[in-house]
């Protein structure tokens, strides 16, 4: 079969042979992924597929296979999920977690992504510069900017031991 035969071939039969896998799947957008399937494995062998008595019928017992190796992967899937004990509740964040995401919040845009950039994900003060556009000077003064911040927002908190909240800024419109 030639390319230009097997485009004509594939123009005429693919929306018929999508409809009957619909029909056999209940549901359009997988029988139009196994169809699809089909004709590919039906490309690499081509050459013979003329051959064949009725390619229109390869196409959809290859579909209909593959719709049912699907089914067969996505059962199994789900006696394995089935099977496995669910995790362990995982605690929530920590005051400290929650103290400093409260502080970073107070900050500039600019200076919080300095800071999580280098502290939180390593990254390194001319990677940033990099990755920003900004100057190294810049990214560094953000940086010295934003911890002498952070420094005002989080402060011991005398019950726990830990840190918390500190003071707000009058200019945030909260005081603390």
């Amino acid at each position: 079969m030639t390319e230009d035969e097997f485009d004509a071939f594939y123009a005429a039969t693919f929306p018929r042979l999508t409809g009957q896998l619909a029909a056999f799947t209940g549901d359009r957008e997988e029988a139009q992924d196994v169809v699809q399937e089909a004709f590919v494995r039906a490309w690499d062998r081509r050459r013979d597929f003329l051959a064949d008595e009725a390619p229109e019928a390869w196409i959809r017992t290859v579909a209909m296979r593959l719709a049912v190796s699907r089914w067969r992967r996505a059962r199994r899937w789900l006696e394995l999920v089935r099977r496995t004990p669910p995790p362990d509740s995982t605690p929530g964040p920590g005051p400290d977690h929650t103290a400093l995401v409260a502080a970073l919040r107070q900050l500039p845009k600019a200076q919080r992504m300095v800071i999580v950039l280098h502290h939180l994900c390593d990254v390194s003060v001319e990677r940033i510069a990099s990755e920003t556009g900004a100057p190294v000077g810049t990214v560094k003064a953000r940086l010295y900017r934003g911890r002498a911040a952070l420094a005002k927002h989080l402060v011991l908190d005398e019950a726990d031991g830990g840190p918390g909240p500190g003071p707000v800024r009058k200019e945030s419109g909260r005081v603390g």
